[in-house]
Parts: structure tokens; C-alpha cells; sequence
């Protein structure tokens, strides 16, 4: 069926950006934008999940794993950096599929996007209303099923996002700021604790999961391999780079502001760089500290009776050596950290919607910007709303695997679009290169399915039912209403080239705003 292949030209998509009534106010900065990458990455992972998957499933070699989720996410960001500074509009690796692998992928991308950041802002919201109470001693932040603590941290975002981007870029370049603060000061505290000897063995040997485990919960490379469920050693080392991934979601949000950036060529690809940088830093810095103040096989704290590593965190381990007023720090550092984070996913989620439904694959009417704050108001409210059900009365555990796999295949996606482009479209300026194409984007997408090949099968059921879902509703609704399609038909008028050079030159020199 050709018409699912059919794809939206460069021309056509910036032309868009101009079209009255869905236009972005363009004030974003490569500084903002860096803010922004740190802002989403360094948060819930930093503060608890390297203790916990040193604890569970690699002792000191977690430092590997996140190095290799490193890497894997520098593959990509490259890739995401020459796309976004060749295609500066909203909607990240939605726009960029649409444009070179066409409609079908470019909507099953963008449904994998919405699942994304929808279900990681609900988790994180969570977790800052548990953070809340850690903070202030006694106060309980759910009543029953309600957890009203994480619906007030959504409702506030929400008004923030939806008066402004410049706004909420300032609020979260403070909040950002504190969280970093907290983070080097865990870091030189963290040091004079700091034994060489417990780092040995740095991978400990592979220990079998107590009792078999299920297949389901095993990961899927394990599964087909016939191999044993088991922690640590090599597969320990792969499967927390499939797990630590999680703490370095985000990145990739900082191209869905493409489109709201005053020179997108130039710093787009400056601020994906330099958050990835940052917190990659970061984040080796403290696994190393969790590590060496505390033996791993010490780092999970007793429960009924049990070591728990699912309860291992930085919090932990301070107290495990007696710096107990560093609970208090942390948690605060917490709290900052979790709060930019919610904030920037749901900047990202309602970036998506937004190009979505600017091209029909959605409904039109949600798409509209609001002259005076130059935002989608109606997406941003309504994703606050479904963000703020899920949060406040759906149980969230075990959702962070959910998350990598949606964020992974939507990277192997982008690597592939890079090759295709270059291919396609050799003419088009870049404000960034990807080195030698096609080497390095077929290596990123290799990484990433490995990644994916070590999450646990049934994640791999969750993620294969969504996209089921979205099929149905884009050979529904989405098919029928596309504008590429109506101009496929005849519709609408097809992009000249003077149209689309005038329409370049107006995206590259900026809006007044």
C-alpha cells in the first residue's frame, strides 16, 4: 500500500512552522536548551538507580554499564543532532521519520513517543511525591488510592508550560541548578568514604536468580539463548546498561524544542551535546562513590528480614557509613531533580502531539497555539490531565524497562533516517555532520537493539501490544485525515521552490516575537 511509504518534505514541514495559528515562539538559546538536557537526565536515576542495579545486578561494574549507555546514547545523539539542525521543527524522531521513512513509521514512532513520555512523567511524578514526604517528616502524600502530592506537582508544571516556554526555561535553570549543587556535594562527601577494596571483584561472578525466575521476566537475549536467569558478571553488566539507560532518557527531548529555538542550526546540536556530556560525568562519578563507600553486597538495606535491592539508594548507602544528615540533601536534591524532570517530558510530549496533529494524524483543533503566550495550550493542559490520572490513581512499578524500550526503538529509527536522508536529500544544509555515514548510525543501531535485546520479555509484550493499538487508530482515524495525504489528493496546493526557500529563510532568521 504506497500511500503508507508517503513521506512530508523538509520543504513542507518548515513551511509549516509559519502556517497562522500553529506557530512556536522561537526564544530558546543553545544555553537553554543544555538546561533543559540536564534538567530531564539528571534526576530519579542519579539519586536511586545506579545503587540499586549495583546492588542487584553488577556491584561496582555498574560504572560499565553506564558507559555503555553511554555510548549508546552518544551513537545517537549525533544522529538526532544533524537531523534536528536539518529539520529544526517540533516533534523530534516523529519529524524526522516522517520525512524520510514515511507516514506509517512516522505515526508509529510518534505513538511509541506518547507512551514514552507520558508513562516516564507519570513515574517520576511519583516518585517526587514519595521524595515530598521524605523531605517533610510525617506528611503523607496520598490518601487511599490518590496520590495528591504527585497530581500537585503536575498541575503546577502544567500552568508553568502553558504560559510559556522562556518561563518554564528560567524555573528549571534554578531548580537545575540546585540538583547539581546536591550532586557534587554527594560526590566530595562521597570521597573521603571512598575504600579502594571495595571495588573488588569489580564484576563479581554470575550468581543464578534465586529459585529460576520466570521467563517473562528474564531478558529476552537470555531467553532465546536458552541461558539461566542470573545477576552479575557479563549479563549482569549488559542488562544494567539496558536498566541505567533509563537515567539517560532525555536527552532526546531537548530536539523537540527545534522548532521554539532562535538558531536551530547552531544550537540544537551544542545542546545535545553538552547535556549528554554533563551527565554522563555525572552519573560514573556517583556510581563510583556508591560503590566505594559501601561493599555492593552491602548497599541493599534489610526488609522484613531480607536484603532488598530494589530499596538500595544514595540515602542508603550514606547512612550505611553514618552520614545520616545526608539523607535530608539528598532527598531535597531529589525533589529539585525530579521536579525539571516531569517538567521537560511533558514539554516533550506536547511537542510531539503538537506536530502530530499540526498533520492530521490527530485532530487539527488540539494543535492550536495561543497567540498571547505562543504555546499549545490545549495539548499542554490536556496532557497534564492524563499525566495527573495516571500519577495520581494508577499503581506505576516496574515501568522504567517500558520506557527504555519505547526511547530505544525510537533511536534506531532516527539512525536509520540519517542514512536514508543523506541518501535522498544530499542538498539539504546541515548545521551538524554525522562522521563517517553510514558507519557510525548502523553501530547505533546495532547498540540499541542489544539494549533492547536485554530488557525482559514481558516488556516486550507491553510495548508490542501499544503499538498495536496505535496501528488500529491510524487506519481508523490518522490515514483518512492526513494533510500529506489531502495534498496527495489535491487538496492543497504543492510546495514551490521559492515557497520553500522563503519559508527557510523566514525559519533561519527568526519570528518577531
Amino acid at each position: 500500500m504506497p500511500s503508507l511509504w508517503r513521506t512530508k518534505s523538509v520543504e513542507q514541514s518548515i513551511k509549516d512552522t509559519d502556517e497562522p495559528g500553529h506557530q512556536l515562539k522561537r526564544n530558546l538559546t543553545a544555553w537553554d536548551l543544555t538546561v533543559f538536557g540536564v534538567a530531564v537526565v539528571v534526576g530519579a536515576g542519579i539519586f536511586t538507580l545506579g545503587a540499586k542495579v549495583a546492588a542487584g545486578k553488577a556491584g561496582p561494574s555498574v560504572t560499565i554499564g553506564f558507559v555503555l549507555a553511554a555510548i549508546t546514547c552518544g551513537l545517537a545523539a549525533m544522529c538526532y543532532a544533524e537531523f534536528a539542525s536539518t529539520i529544526p521543527v517540533a516533534g523530534s524522531a516523529y519529524t524526522f521519520s516522517y520525512a524520510t521513512l514515511g507516514e506509517f513509521t512516522a505515526w508509529i514512532i510518534g505513538w511509541d513517543l506518547m507512551l514514552e513520555l507520558a508513562l516516564g512523567a507519570a513515574v517520576v511524578a511519583k516518585s517526587w511525591s514519595q521524595y515530598l514526604g521524605n523531605v517533610f517528616t510525617g506528611l503523607d502524600t496520598t490518601a487511599g488510592i490518590f496520590d495528591w502530592g504527585a497530581v500537585l506537582v503536575i498541575a503546577v508544571l502544567t500552568a508553568l508550560l502553558a504560559i510559556g516556554t522562556k518561563l518554564s526555561a528560567r524555573t528549571n535553570m534554578v531548580i537545575t541548578a540546585v540538583k547539581v549543587a546536591v550532586v557534587l556535594l554527594v560526590i566530595v562527601v562521597g570521597f573521603f568514604y571512598f575504600k579502594a577494596s571495595n571495588l573488588s571483584p569489580f564484576v563479581p561472578p554470575s550468581q543464578p536468580v534465586e529459585g529460576g525466575g520466570r521467563v517473562l521476566d528474564q531478558p529476552l537475549f537470555q531467553a532465546i539463548i536458552g541461558e539461566a536467569p542470573s545477576n552479575f558478571g557479563a549479563f549482569g553488566i549488559l542488562a544494567a546498561a539496558s536498566i541505567v539507560f533509563f537515567a539517560f532518557i532525555g536527552f532526546d527531548v531537548v530536539a523537540t524544542a527545534a522548532e521554539e529555538t532562535r538558531k536551530p542550526q547552531r544550537d540544537l546540536p551544542r545542546g545535545i551535546f553538552g547535556s549528554l556530556a554533563i551527565v554522563t560525568v555525572l552519573y560514573v562519578l556517583v556510581s563510583l562513590v556508591v560503590t566505594g563507600m559501601v561493599p555492593y553486597n552491602e548497599l541493599a538495606p534489610i526488609v522484613d528480614g531480607q536484603p532488598d535491592p530494589e530499596a538500595a539508594t544514595l540515602s542508603t548507602a550514606f547512612a550505611t557509613v553514618g552520614v545520616t544528615w545526608a539523607s535530608k540533601v539528598i532527598a531535597i536534591g531529589a525533589l529539585a531533580g525530579l521536579t525539571t524532570v516531569v517538567m521537560v517530558l511533558m514539554l516533550g510530549q506536547s511537542r510531539v502531539i503538537f506536530a502530530m496533529s499540526r498533520d492530521g494524524l490527530l485532530p487539527r483543533s488540539m494543535g492550536t497555539v495561543n497567540p498571547k503566550t505562543g504555546t499549545p495550550v490545549r495539548i499542554t493542559i490536556g496532557v497534564g490531565a492524563v499525566i495527573a490520572v495516571i500519577a495520581g490513581f494508577v499503581p506505576t512499578s516496574d515501568l522504567e524497562e517500558m520506557v527504555n524500550v519505547g526511547t530505544l526503538f525510537a533511536f534506531v529509527l532516527v539512525s536509520i533516517g540519517v542514512i536514508v536522508l543523506r541518501k535522498t536529500r544530499p542538498d539539504l544544509p546541515r548545521g551538524f555532520r554525522v562522521p563517517w555515514v553510514p558507519v557510525l548510525p548502523i553501530l547505533s543501531v546495532l547498540a540499541c537493539v542489544w539494549l533492547m535485546l536485554n530488557l525482559v520479555t514481558f516488556t516486550w509484550i507491553r510495548f508490542l501490544i501499544w503499538m498495536a493499538i496505535g496501528v488500529i487508530f491510524y487506519f481508523v482515524y490518522s490515514r483518512n485525515h492526513s494533510r500529506v495525504g489531502q495534498r496527495e489528493r489535491g487538496d492543497g496546493l504543492k510546495l514551490t521552490q521559492d515557497q520553500y526557500r522563503a519559508a527557510r529563510q523566514s525559519f533561519e532568521g527568526g519570528r518577531d516575537n
